[in-house]
């Protein structure tokens, strides 16, 4: 599967996105660097536990190990200290970028209640895109039964592209749902 998209993008992105953008070389067509997913968890100051559960969910979910996020600096209001674990996170690059891509918009986008597309608006201005989702079940390899608690996470796919219009049709020709 991971080879179906790496495929795409040379075989069928490079060139529409050359002739699309006017690129005098192949070397200045976009190209995907790497996809962060990120959980922050608020609960995780009372109940340290339920982070192992959602590393192991966020580890199913990219294939590689996911590593737990420590708070930068301490926040009174939230009872939260400096060095607390709070999140955690997985950055996926190569191969499994590509198979995780592929799974996010075919297998995974769809599933989520009254969808009409991601928010064309969420760059940040140089062509990196997020997108939040509100429940992990929407991906095939979480088993509904064995989730402890629901929760959302942040997909934030870090691309070459110098602008946010080179980035959106990037995405776009990889098959990204934006809503109209």
């Amino acid at each position: 599967m991971a080879v179906r998209m790496k495929e795409k993008y040379t075989k069928e992105i490079v060139p529409a996105l050359m002739k699309e953008f006017s690129y005098k070389s192949v070397m200045q067509v976009p190209k995907f660097q790497k996809v962060v997913l990120n959980v922050g968890l608020g609960e995780a100051i009372q109940n340290i536990k339920l982070l192992d559960s959602i590393q192991k969910e966020l580890t199913s979910i990219a294939g590689q190990k996911a590593v737990i996020t420590k708070a930068k600096k301490a926040i009174a209001g939230f009872k939260l200290r400096a060095g607390m674990p709070i999140g955690c996170m997985v950055t996926i690059r190569g191969d499994r970028m590509y198979e995780f891509l592929d799974r996010f918009i075919s297998l995974a986008l769809p599933r989520i209640r009254d969808f009409r597309g991601v928010s064309p608006k969420s760059f940040d201005g140089h062509g990196n895109y997020a997108v939040g989702i509100k429940e992990q079940t929407i991906f095939p390899e979480i088993n509904y039964d064995k989730v402890e608690l629901l929760h959302g996470m942040d997909v934030v796919i870090c691309t070459s592209a110098g602008s946010n219009d080179e980035g959106r049709a990037l995405l776009a020709h990889m098959g990204m749902p934006f809503a109209k």
